[in-house]
């Protein structure tokens, strides 16, 4: 006989942690796995401005380690594990780990998705130090610096346009000798006079001790080399990415209904699964950011219970 959870959450993202404190918080046995560290993308942003509260400076990991502590408080249980096989075909839910099995009534997956890397030298190193990934939450933090927007479709160049409002002056940098974003977005990147769009570059290093402060491209139709320093009085720049995302969706294909790897859910984060539920970037929307990544892990808990309140007898706690 082993211990059936009322809820599983699988991710300790801002996603899963705030399905987890719901949860406990509601009296539900619940029980949060990460595979690594909590935090997901944000514990590498310095700063954390736009979120509801957050004092100023407040950093991602400081604003994790609250949204854990509140978790503990209200007890919910915390296990180190990477989730191997799932089965989700039965009423008791069932997760195979690398170190154990768990079982139980309702999953929240919160497992969240990543930004591609360019995978260049100095890129790990830079990250959230002059490299950045989203420029909602980092853009600010450029005021009057000089940004690189790196990228040519939609995503790339809605992000450039944001920039403008702090940067000195925008770049995109184009992979090819044109853009892939909608013409609407086009013409409003062309006619920005704070923004330069170069053709045909790519980075192939990022330098710098502590902060970003160089950066060597190449011209991928003439070969051509080019080095970029920060101005000296600056002292430092920025580089956005936005060349995609990658869900980490993967042990769940086959398992529930995918849309491009991301999970599809319903405004309730309700799955095509019942019992499975789907919080934060690992799922189809339009806005990825810790402020609705929580919403989704608050919804998922009530409409979670509600499952449980409607499906299981007050005393099926062990199978």
């Amino acid at each position: 006989m082993s211990d059936v959870y009322d809820l599983i959450v699988i991710g300790a993202g801002p996603g899963g942690l705030s399905a987890g404190l719901y949860g406990a918080r509601a009296k539900m046995n619940t029980l949060i796995i990460e595979k690594d560290r909590a935090g997901g993308q944000i514990f590498t942003t310095n700063e954390v401005a736009n979120y509801p509260g957050s004092i100023r400076n407040a950093s991602g990991p400081s604003l994790i380690a609250r949204m854990e502590e509140q978790c503990e408080e209200f007890g919910a249980k915390r296990v180190k594990d990477t989730i191997e096989e799932v089965k989700f075909d039965d009423k008791i839910k069932v997760l195979k780990g690398k170190k154990e099995e768990y079982r139980a009534k309702t999953v929240v997956i919160a497992t969240g998705a990543s930004p591609r890397m360019l995978n260049v030298p100095g890129e790990k190193e830079l990250k959230g130090k002059g490299v950045s990934y989203c420029a909602t939450a980092d853009g600010e933090s450029f005021t009057d610096l000089e940004v690189f927007v790196v990228g040519g479709g939609n995503s790339a160049c809605e992000e450039a346009m944001f920039l403008t409002q702090f940067a000195k002056k925008v770049t995109i940098l184009s992979r090819s000798n044109h853009l892939t974003a909608a013409k609407s977005v086009q013409a409003k990147v062309l006619g920005h006079d704070k923004v330069e769009v170069k053709w045909n570059m790519e980075i192939t290093e990022l330098k710098g001790d502590g902060k970003l402060e160089a950066m060597t491209l190449r011209n991928l139709e003439t070969g051509e080399i080019t080095e970029f320093e920060a101005n000296k009085e600056d002292g430092t720049f920025g580089v956005f990415i936005f060349v995609g995302f990658a869900p980490q969706t993967k042990l769940f294909d086959g398992k529930i209904e995918l849309e491009r790897g991301y999970i599809s859910t319903s405004e309730n984060m309700e799955t095509n699964v019942e019992g499975i539920y789907a919080a934060g970037d690992c799922r189809v929307k339009v806005l990825r950011q810790v402020v609705s990544a929580c919403g989704d892990g608050a919804v998922a808990t009530v409409m979670a219970e509600k499952y449980i309140e409607n499906n299981f007898d007050k005393e099926c706690s062990l199978v």
